[in-house]
């Protein structure tokens, strides 16, 4: 494999190779240098090769390496510049579209030498054995050798674009270009394997665009400009297929279509719409499918009526009576009769399958469509009013064949309304779309319905009919064609009838035929036998348990029946919950295939993307360098020129030649050059100096003398113009006096005039300016008093809102001061209430311990007597000292005591009472303590001393001023008396 320095000079070297006659050699001598790894990045030059590569394999016929190199390209090119790609594929193209025109001009037959039934099929043996048997060969073999592989070339190139553009949205528009010139080559050269094998690769490169959605540059089929290249890549393959009359494949492409709107959840344009009901048309035509034919014509009526501006009356007319006719001739019978339950399926399947087609419904759901009948048809043409758009000839017929009941005059009068209808037809005027329209194609299916009316209202007129009878009232068909549509039409249970040859009659029955009868006559039979039976030998009736197990049997059902049903419900709530397990499952799957691919594919994006990146940068820097490279020598040579003008020395450089040193180069001339200019210019300016300074000596004398004389000019100038003015001025004065002599005249009229002009108006100011008096003081004192109203009113609502603000004070505070009053009430009682309860308790225990006291008193002074009546017994009077001494410490202990009972009571009081009771017992406190110092100064704490002291009660722990027990109020006086029991009481314990 040779390697080149640059690409051009591949080229250069595949020139010189097709010069000498080796094609081959410049052939691979271009494609080692396309497909090498060292020109991965795009260049202009490569363009060029690829245009001269592409070239020797068109005229080699490689498709091989056509097909490599174009490959190659496109990797490289694909991100930089596709527009150059584009040229290379149409040029490709164009040059096998040539040499096969040029095959075609040769040959003088085309028709014999295309006789070929595949252009992929190799030569077949009895060919290769006649042309090495023959000693000459034929013109048409010859032809054949000559035109049929350019063709297949021509072919090849075709498929080689195709795989090439396939699935990549910057390639699209080409990619359908190319598509639509692979089906003209099908439809000029009447070539349909290749166009079978043409519409199974375009359907497979959509398959692969929707299984493979993660593709990078993949074509995005929701954008409106790339649904509507491959809408109309199916719309001509579509049409392609219906001129070849290839009707599977245009059903496959009717059925591509819709699949391709139906992915993307869009209606098409009804331009296209058109086309696609109308090749439906004929597709169902063709297919004995007239119902959905009809539909067809339905939809292409709705669609020209709405959306077809132009249409005019006669075309809609025609239209609408092509679709009645195409109504007509749907067979009136269901053709379910009679069929299995497996034929049904399949039959409801195909139904709702075409029905989708023809309704072009993007719902997928089935329970959502119905399938359409004929009785559903007519009705809708009725509701439409398409029967009313028909011709007058057409609706006459429908109403005769649908409507009237004439079994004997029904063909009679069918029969004119046919031979016209057969004449009606032709292209559409103003529907291009639209094919040509001829209902003599109907003329068959209308005869036979009419057949099958004819027998169907004789068949309930007559019972039995001559055939000759039945061949006049049929002169459509012979007898033989009418007994095989009689048959059809018993099969489907439409009519019975049975005809009978050797009688020569038809006869009429009812629906239900002999052949049904006689397939369960055995069973029929027996069934009579068992009858016969039972009268004669009647059964003996026995006694059953059932009626036993009767009333269990309900209950066993139900049990049975809902066990059933639950086990029904687990079974499904199994098989979802595997369902879903499975889904989930195959998400996750998906999910991290889906990841793994986005990664990987990341990861190579961002690998190709540093790729082409470091690859730009080296080409920026080499191209840079060489530029540079080439601007130096430019300006070198630029350099070396200006200074041969000049007539200096050639400069030399030593070294390489760089831009630097040329510039170097270049700036030294520069210096030098402006060095020399400075000292010319120094040189030029001393002469010109000299010059001016000569030229002004001479010149002085001379501009002296030219200015006295232009004084002398101006001075007669200046005195003419003088004596000019003053001659102007006398007589302007002399026509002044004039004027004013002539008007001296109408002076006094004007005085007049002037002076009743003046006393007019001064009256009538005079009156304007009463007015104005008059209205300003009327003003003026009607604002005075609106303003005196205002202020009365403003005080008068003041004096009426102070009067109310102060009710309302009044009342606030009467309702406080009665609240307080009521608390203070409320209080005062409960505390009357609590110190009434505690004075009884207090009356209740105090006598009794005084009770208890008394008792005790009296039993210790009898114990006393006795020691008192013997003074003089020492012994006994001794003890008595110890006994005393515990008085006398109780004694001393007893003002203790006193105090912290006290003090008990009186925070037990402060918790129960309140404050102002806690005040009371304290003033109480200090009156009983009068007779105790000690009692005061213990008794009352800090709170209670702040408290007296804040009402002069008492200071310093004195106590002055006490209030008597009246004074205070029953409260007071109540706990006066209780603190004097209990101090008493305390002081009585303390000392005993």
């Amino acid at each position: 494999m040779a390697t080149f320095a640059k690409p051009e000079n591949a080229l250069k070297r595949a020139e010189e190779l097709i010069h000498v006659g080796q094609k081959q050699a410049a052939l691979q001598a271009l494609h080692d240098l396309i497909t090498s790894k060292r020109y991965r990045s795009w260049q202009k030059p490569l363009e060029r090769i690829m245009m001269k590569y592409v070239e020797l394999c068109v005229d080699l016929r490689k498709g091989r390496f056509a097909k490599d190199g174009l490959i190659q390209y496109r990797i490289v090119c694909q991100q930089v510049n596709v527009s150059s790609l584009e040229e290379v594929i149409k040029h490709f193209m164009q040059l096998s579209n040539e040499k096969a025109e040029q095959a075609r001009n040769q040959a003088q037959a085309l028709e014999d030498a295309l006789d070929v039934e595949d252009l992929e099929a190799d030569k077949r043996p009895e060919d290769l054995m006649l042309s090495y048997v023959s000693g000459e060969k034929g013109k048409d073999r010859s032809d054949r050798e000559h035109v049929t592989p350019w063709f297949k070339f021509l072919w090849e190139t075709y498929r080689t674009v195709l795989e090439i553009l396939r699935n990549n949205s910057k390639l699209e528009a080409l990619y359908a270009m190319t598509a639509h010139k692979a089906f003209q080559f099908c439809k000029q050269y009447k070539r349909t394997t290749e166009f079978r094998r043409l519409c199974e690769i375009i359907r497979n490169h959509l398959a692969n665009l929707n299984k493979y959605r993660d593709q990078r540059d993949r074509p995005d089929l929701t954008a409106p400009e790339s649904l509507q290249l491959y809408l109309d890549t199916r719309v001509e393959q579509l049409k392609i297929a219906t001129e070849l009359s290839l009707w599977q494949e245009a059903f496959r492409s009717v059925e591509d279509i819709h699949g391709l709107m139906s992915m993307v959840k869009k209606t098409p344009k009804p331009s296209v719409l058109v086309v696609y009901y109308a090749k439906l048309t004929e597709i169902f035509w063709i297919s004995d499918c007239h119902l959905y034919h009809a539909y067809a014509w339905l939809k292409l009526f709705y669609l020209q009526k709405s959306y077809n501006k132009n249409l005019s009356q006669k075309d809609l007319q025609l239209i609408a009576s092509s679709v009645l006719l195409a109504a007509l001739a749907v067979s009136p019978y269901d053709h379910k009769y009679g069929a299995s339950h497996l034929e049904l399926e399949n039959e409801k399947d195909r139904n709702l399958r075409i029905a989708n087609l023809v309704n072009f419904s993007l719902d997928s759901k089935r329970e959502n469509r119905e399938v359409p009948s004929r009785a559903s048809l007519f009705s809708e043409l009725a509701a439409k009013g398409v029967i009313a758009c028909a011709s007058q000839d057409v609706k006459d017929l429908y109403n005769l064949l649908e409507h009237d009941f004439l079994p004997l005059d029904l063909v009679s009068k069918a029969q004119p309304l046919l031979s016209k209808i057969s004449k009606i037809g032709g292209k559409l005027s103003s529907a291009p779309s639209v094919p040509e329209v001829f209902l003599s194609q109907y003329l068959p299916a209308l005869e036979k319905l009419t057949t099958l009316r004819v027998l169907q209202q004789a068949s309930q007129i007559f019972q039995s009919v001559k055939i000759d009878m039945l061949s006049r009232m049929i002169p459509f068909f012979d007898f033989s064609v009418v007994e095989k549509i009689s048959v059809d039409a018993v099969k489907h249970n439409f009519v019975a009838m049975k005809v009978n040859h050797l009688s020569g009659a038809v006869h009429f029955g009812k629906m239900d035929i002999e052949s049904d009868c006689l397939s369960n006559h055995l069973s029929v039979l027996a069934d009579s036998l068992n009858k016969a039976r039972s009268f004669i030998h009647p059964p003996v009736k026995k006694p059953s348990k059932l009626g036993e197990n009767l009333t269990s049997l309900a209950a066993v059902v139900e049990n049975e029946h809902k066990r059933l049903l639950a086990r029904k419900s687990i079974i499904e709530k199994r098989k979802e919950d595997l369902e879903r397990q499975i889904l989930e499952k195959e998400k996750e799957e998906e999910k991290k295939r889906l990841s793994v691919l986005k990664k990987s594919a990341e990861d190579e994006r961002i690998r190709l993307l540093n790729d082409v990146k470091l690859r730009e940068q080296e080409r920026i820097r080499r191209q840079l360098v060489e530029k540079e490279k080439i601007e130096a020598e430019e300006l070198l040579q630029k350099q070396i020129k200006e200074i041969a003008k000049r007539g200096g020395k050639k400069p030399v450089l030593q070294g390489e030649v760089t831009k630097e040193a040329v510039m170097e180069l270049a700036m030294n001339e520069q210096f030098k050059e402006r060095q020399e200019m400075e000292k010319k210019l120094q040189k030029t300016g001393k002469q010109m100096d000299y010059l001016e300074r000569a030229k002004r000596q001479e010149e002085a004398p001379l501009i002296e003398q030219a200015f006295q004389k232009r004084l002398e000019v101006e001075k007669i100038l200046h005195e003419q113009e003088q004596l000019r003015e003053i001659e102007l001025s006398k007589q302007h004065h002399a026509g002044d006096l004039l004027e004013k002599y002539r008007l001296s005249r109408m002076l006094e009229h004007k005085n007049i005039f002037q002076e009743r002009i003046v006393q007019r108006r001064e009256a009538e100011f005079s009156r304007l300016k009463k007015e104005r008096d008059e209205r300003t003081s009327q003003l003026i004192s009607s604002r005075k008093r609106e303003r005196d109203t205002v202020r009365k009113l403003m005080y008068y609502l003041n004096l009426e809102e102070q009067r109310l603000q102060r009710l309302r004070e009044e009342e606030e505070a009467r309702k406080q001061e009665e609240r307080r009053k009521r608390e203070e009430t409320e209080r005062k009682a409960k505390l009357d209430a609590i110190a009434a309860k505690q004075l009884q308790r207090e009356r209740e225990l105090e006598e009794k311990k005084e009770k208890q006291r008394m008792e005790a008193l009296m039993g210790r002074g009898a114990g006393a007597a006795e020691p008192a009546r013997t003074p003089d017994a020492a012994p006994v009077a001794q003890p008595a000292q110890p006994v005393a001494a515990p008085a006398a410490a109780a004694a001393a202990a007893a003002p203790a005591a006193v105090v912290l009972a006290a003090r008990d009571l009186l925070w037990h009081l402060s918790k129960t009472v309140g404050v102002h009771g806690m005040i009371a017992h304290v003033l109480i406190c200090v009156r009983s303590a009068k007779r105790h110092p000690l009692l005061a100064k213990m008794l009352l704490p800090q709170p209670a001393k702040m408290v007296l002291q804040a009402h002069g009660d008492l200071q310093d722990t004195q106590v002055h001023h006490l209030p008597q027990p009246g004074a205070a109020g029953a409260t007071e006086a109540v706990c006066f008396q209780m603190w004097t029991a209990r101090v008493r009481f305390f002081a009585v314990q303390g000392h005993c």
